[in-house]
């Protein structure tokens, strides 16, 4: 008798969901995701638009050989399946005195234009900062990142047999303080402070050893032809290609268990029986209980709180003036703790960095035509479910498009309400998540290690996404996907082998698999 492949169940199809899926359909394992959205992708969503899709998450692709190892292990190759462009310009950065800085993907060039507009000193700064993140990441990569669970013994005597990363690690400092320290020019320690805000922080609470992000964006940032969906979309068809169900428009109210092992899912009153669950989704819905009282125990809640930043986010198509943008531009508030005080306190602030992203920069066009944007400012997880106020919208298309103004830039037509999406609309989109972005806060020396890991504590129910190790953004959460699948095809093996036998409807009977 053949054996029916083993039932796994994902829930959700954001980016660690359909890498998980690709991974296992690819294994041979039965495979369905169920995603409440009517699209893949999670956080990596578009909106429409005159112009056409505008991507309302993440933008760039960093870390290509993640996504390319992610491809290589399926038999495939990554440029077979999404067209990618790297960005000579990482990001044009602007101040309100006038003071225009370009990084580029070129370590020389980044260094020769900041020795032009900073000086001689500010350029041995950046060199010296750049070779400290290169050793970071390149000492914490395959111990933590590439670690399905990462030990801090192992981390600990890491260190100890190479004494001089302590320096660049700086363990009891803050970002935004190695950074005072490291940069004489104010400016440059708050360009590099704004990368703990990639994962949800403040420069000012967070690591210093968050440097390490300035590197991994040094290494190559790509653009993806016809906006970052397209890479979601592959992976979704790849996976079919191997055998994954996906099921959109789909919400799971219940996990089931039966003797302490997780044996199904529910859809209201339909029932799918599994040998294994996948959770995509932000494990505080676990711990709260949305997926019924068998999943609470699975994480703890120290393993979820505190809750990292959100955004406010404003997508649109218009015609820009008055600036010379590239592709991906920041214009820097006057003054970082005005911005990062109110943050910590709860509240929006009112003096507050702008991230643009001018999505059709990346291709040969005429100036005065429409074009699509996203605007990111960071702004605190949600207090409450309930909708923001129409004159809430107000005030931030205000404060946001008139800060702009300031700088000459203006945009027509004029954004209207609905292109703003709020940490409460978060919230909505991705429960129990508070609008909160990037999953368990990165504050405090340990945070890393307080994040959940694939495996849980429930017998059969794994985690994957920006929520669980090693952390929030598209790389991360694709990493997280290889931990995942690598657990649960590890963990089958240890499963019962008798025949499973499929039951009408389409749920299978079986042993559930072991944690």
């Amino acid at each position: 008798m053949v054996q029916t492949p083993k039932h796994v169940v994902i829930v959700g199809a954001g980016i660690g969901g359909l890498s998980a899926a690709l991974r296992l359909a690819h294994e041979g394992l039965r495979v369905t995701v169920l995603e409440r959205h009517a699209t893949r992708g999670g956080k990596m969503r578009t909106v429409p638009s005159a112009a056409g899709p505008i991507d309302a998450g993440p933008t760039v692709l960093t870390l290509k050989p993640v996504f390319e190892a992610l491809f290589a292990d399926v038999g495939e190759q990554l440029a077979d399946h999404v067209t990618l462009k790297p960005l000579e310009t990482i990001a044009r950065h602007f101040w309100s005195d006038g003071t225009q800085l370009d990084l580029h993907s070129n370590a020389e060039t980044s260094r020769a234009n900041i020795h032009s507009v900073f000086g001689a000193k500010a350029a041995v700064a950046f060199d010296r900062f750049s070779a400290d993140a290169k050793r970071l990441f390149d000492a914490f990569n395959a111990p933590m990142m590439q670690a399905a669970v990462p030990s801090q013994t192992a981390l600990t005597a890491h260190v100890m047999r190479n004494p001089s990363l302590i320096g660049a690690m700086a363990p009891h400092q803050s970002l935004a303080k190695s950074l005072t320290k490291r940069f004489a020019e104010p400016k440059l320690a708050q360009l590099f402070g704004r990368y703990a805000t990639y994962v949800g922080g403040s420069p000012y609470h967070s690591p210093s050893i968050l440097s390490l992000i300035w590197d991994a964006e040094a290494r190559g940032v790509w653009s993806v032809a016809g906006g970052m969906h397209m890479l979601a979309r592959a992976i979704e068809d790849l996976a079919t290609s191997r055998g994954a169900e996906f099921r959109y428009n789909t919400h799971v109210t219940r996990i089931e268990t039966q003797h302490d092992q997780v044996c199904a899912v529910h859809i209201g009153d339909e029932r799918i029986a599994a040998d294994g669950v996948l959770f995509n989704g932000d494990p505080r819905a676990l711990v709260q209980g949305d997926l019924g009282r068998s999943a609470t125990t699975a994480v703890t809640q120290e393993s979820v709180e505190p809750r990292s930043l959100s955004a406010l986010v404003h997508t649109f198509a218009a015609v820009p003036k008055g600036v010379d943008l590239k592709q991906h531009n920041v214009f820097f508030a006057d003054d970082p703790k005005a911005e990062f005080e109110p943050l910590a306190q709860g509240e929006n602030p009112t003096d507050a960095t702008l991230y643009i992203h001018a999505q059709d920069r990346d291709r040969t066009q005429p100036l005065g035509v429409l074009e699509r944007f996203e605007i990111i400012l960071n702004a605190p997880a949600a207090q409450s479910e309930e909708p923001a106020l129409p004159e809430e919208i107000d005030q931030c298309q205000t404060q946001v498009f008139n800060r702009l103004a300031d700088f000459g830039l203006t945009f027509s037509p004029t954004p209207k309400r609905n292109s703003l999406t709020t940490p409460q609309t978060f919230g909505q989109m991705f429960p129990a998540s508070n609008g909160s972005l990037y999953g368990r806060s990165p504050h405090g020396l340990m945070a890393a290690f307080k994040r959940p890991t694939a495996r849980t504590k429930v017998r059969g129910l794994y985690l994957v996404g920006g929520g669980a190790h090693p952390g929030a953004g598209v790389p991360m959460a694709t990493l997280s996907a290889k931990h995942a699948a690598a657990a649960i095809l590890s963990d089958q093996i240890s499963t019962s082998t008798s025949p499973l036998v499929d039951t009408p409807g389409g749920t299978s009977m079986g042993s559930a698999m072991t944690g």
